[in-house]
């Protein structure tokens, strides 16, 4: 009771000295899902069909590459994914004509439409890779393509006046094909894959699967899993891009079991059972393409174009080309070298 007084007093001391202490911000709470039935529709969900009329329009880019040897029906495949002449066959060489010497690129563009979606289609051939008695340093080329790719986005990217829409011309797949041989991955095979795996979506397929019977099959894409696991090779999808469980869950079933495909292509139709089917035909009667029993032809193309299509361009714009992006700009100092070309575009912008 005696000390009620003099507490008083100090605090009426320390009241004077001490500044008032200022009211914290009021913390905005977390929004809470408001139940549309309570307060009417507002229409959010519209924005989905905004979206989709807008790509529809704009329309899309998707650049595929193949590599292989000649003969493993690359040109083919790519015509039986897309069921149109997208790729040119070469029809042997002629004896005039000389075995490319070095690995040439010939990309060639269509424009695909179904149900009124457009798709610019680039298909990028290969030929020459691995035809050659000394295949050393056969992916340089190819490697030196996919990044000119990424270098030619980047000067449009880093322009002062850009483009509303730049042009994709960068890579989104490829696919690596694997000669059926049913023994074990060759030395190129691996130090291709090594290479590139790091730049682009890589794809592996088991070329004319149909080649072997189905124990050697099997066996050999167990045998091709494990090879590039020891190498430490990755191959679409890779594992640290999985978003979330939906699709890791998915993608694991990809990786442990289908990886890789065992294709058939053929651009060719018969008549099986009162139905017209793309096959080959054999002696012993017709391989139908599209028939899982046969080959995995059909899981190949639901995998590219049905369900990782978008996936594959997010990838290789928010991975490959960033991290191509991110070096060259880290190694000049923010920028690439100005040329005389950019100089005079940077003078006419100013």
């Amino acid at each position: 009771p005696h000390a009620g007084p003099v507490e008083s007093k100090n605090e009426a001391a320390m009241s004077e000295l001490v500044p008032e202490t200022r009211q914290k911000p009021v913390v905005p709470m977390k929004p809470m899902g408001i139940n549309a039935n309570l307060l009417g529709y507002i229409g959010i969900d519209t924005i989905i069909e905004q979206m989709r009329k807008k790509t529809m329009k704009t329309g899309f880019d998707f650049n595929i590459m193949v590599v292989g040897q000649s003969g493993l029906g690359k040109s083919t495949l790519v015509n039986t994914l897309f069921k149109s002449q997208v790729s040119r066959k070469s029809s042997g060489w002629n004896r005039e004509e000389k075995i490319p010497k070095t690995v040439e690129i010939k990309a060639i563009g269509h424009v695909i439409e179904e149900g009124g979606v457009k798709m610019k289609l680039t298909v990028i051939d290969t030929p020459g890779f691995g035809d050659q008695i000394n295949n050393e340093n056969c992916w340089e080329p190819i490697e030196k393509y996919i990044n000119e790719q990424y270098e030619k986005f980047l000067k449009e990217e880093v322009n002062i006046a850009r483009k509303k829409r730049i042009p994709d011309t960068r890579v989104h797949c490829c696919l690596y094909f694997i000669s059926p041989t049913g023994h074990s991955l060759r030395p190129l095979d691996l130090e291709f894959m090594k290479h590139l795996s790091k730049v682009v979506n890589i794809i592996p397929v088991i070329a004319k699967a149909d080649t072997m019977t189905l124990e050697e099959k099997t066996e050999f894409k167990q045998r091709v899993r494990k090879e590039l696991e020891v190498n430490g090779i990755e191959f679409y999808p890779q594992k640290e891009f999985d978003e979330d469980l939906e699709d890791k869950t998915e993608n694991d079933k990809i990786r442990q079991e289908s990886m890789p495909f065992a294709v058939v292509g053929s651009d060719k139709e018969y008549q099986v059972n009162g139905k017209r089917v793309l096959g080959r035909k054999t002696p012993w009667g017709i391989i139908e393409v599209e028939n899982l029993t046969h080959c995995e032809f059909a899981l190949l193309r639901d995998f590219v174009i049905r369900t990782h299509l978008q996936d594959l361009k997010e990838v290789t714009h928010n991975i490959h080309y960033e991290t191509y992006r991110a070096k060259r700009l880290n190694d000049n100092g923010g920028l690439p070298p100005m040329t005389v070309e950019t100089e005079e575009n940077h003078e006419s912008n100013l």
